[in-house]
């Protein structure tokens, strides 16, 4: 891959210089397949260059990005070559949407995007905070950008004024994602952004639909991990599981 051309076009930083940590996370990124899908984008008009990195995961980064209309976009590429694909796999098998997908690296980065993409589809139409997804291919998934220049903040960094309050809205969208057959299966506050003074929930990749055999197991997960952190904050959180089964 010619990487000089690639960053040109497509890794351009306005009115800013990269530091050395950037350029060393964008190499890490971009291998040849990731920069192939990258081109396919721009040829479509989804993409017309991309700015700084907006949050690193254990396995993706997401960046801020532009379409060719001009449009904010929020990309958030997998990386193939250092994502925890066992773990991935955890969430894969078991659920029936991707029951025909091999336990091999990149067959499961690239089902975890069209996972992450279909979730956010369900949890979209159910009325749910989440990012609006608009597209995806292959490992790159292009949905709304939350927040400002620099992305919203995560629940945990912030100083709610009403927690109490806070907690309520979460527990409302945990209901409507359930009655729409999903579970988020990794929900806390490290993946709850805060925004125009609501909760809107994120990284929902792993998310799995009722019928998997640990989606019970997961939600009661996501219920102590949601009560464990309003209770820390005075909220009287409790009953959250029956709550939204019942």
């Amino acid at each position: 891959m010619d990487w000089d051309r690639f960053e040109d076009k497509f890794l351009r930083e306005k009115g800013r210089d990269k530091g050395a940590e950037q350029r060393k996370i964008e190499k890490e990124v971009f291998d040849e397949f990731t920069a192939d899908t990258v081109w396919k984008l721009a040829r479509r008009g989804h993409l017309d260059f991309l700015g700084g990195v907006v949050s690193t995961g254990k396995e993706a980064n997401v960046f801020k990005g532009w379409d060719r209309e001009g449009n904010v976009r929020a990309y958030k590429i997998y990386r193939i070559e250092t994502s925890n694909f066992q773990s991935m796999w955890d969430y894969i098998e078991g659920d029936k949407r991707f029951e025909r997908v091999r336990p091999v690296k990149r067959h499961i980065v690239l089902a975890w995007c069209q996972k992450e993409l279909k979730n956010l589809q369900t949890s979209h139409r159910a009325g749910c905070r989440v990012p609006e997804p608009f597209f995806s291919l292959n490992n790159i998934l292009i949905m709304q950008f939350i927040g400002n220049e620099f992305g919203a903040p995560l629940l945990k960094d912030v100083e709610l004024d009403e927690p109490s309050q806070v907690y309520r809205l979460v527990a409302e969208d945990m209901k409507k994602l359930h009655k729409a057959g999903i579970v988020h299966a990794d929900l806390s506050e490290f993946n709850v952004l805060w925004w125009q003074e609501k909760p809107w929930m994120i990284d929902i990749g792993q998310g799995v639909p009722l019928s998997h055999p640990k989606a019970d197991q997961f939600l009661r997960r996501d219920c102590e991990n949601v009560e464990k952190y309003f209770k820390k904050l005075g909220v009287k959180a409790e009953g959250l599981y029956e709550e939204i089964t019942g």
